[in-house]
């Protein structure tokens, strides 16, 4: 069985020479030299997004530090 196969129907249904094509656009677009960049800053986007969704959770899920326990006394009343 060819690895080609294989991982053909995982990709979005695309063809071997489907991936092939959209493989030279983006190396005429981008050029060799720059792709390893753009891959590298992607990554770090991907991190700096991860980092900030587990922020997020965080507070969310953290105990309200805001919130007052009911007091047991009770304020006078004014006329």
């Amino acid at each position: 069985m060819n690895i080609a196969m294989i991982l053909t129907p995982l990709i979005f249904g695309l063809g071997t020479g489907e991936i092939i094509l959209i493989v030279l656009v983006f190396l005429l677009l981008f050029g060799a030299k720059r792709i390893p960049d753009l891959m590298k800053s992607m990554g770090k986007g991907v991190k700096s997004f991860k980092e900030g969704m587990k922020d997020v959770e965080k507070e969310i899920n953290a105990p309200d530090e805001t919130a007052k326990e009911p007091s047991d006394k009770t304020e006078p009343e004014s006329k």
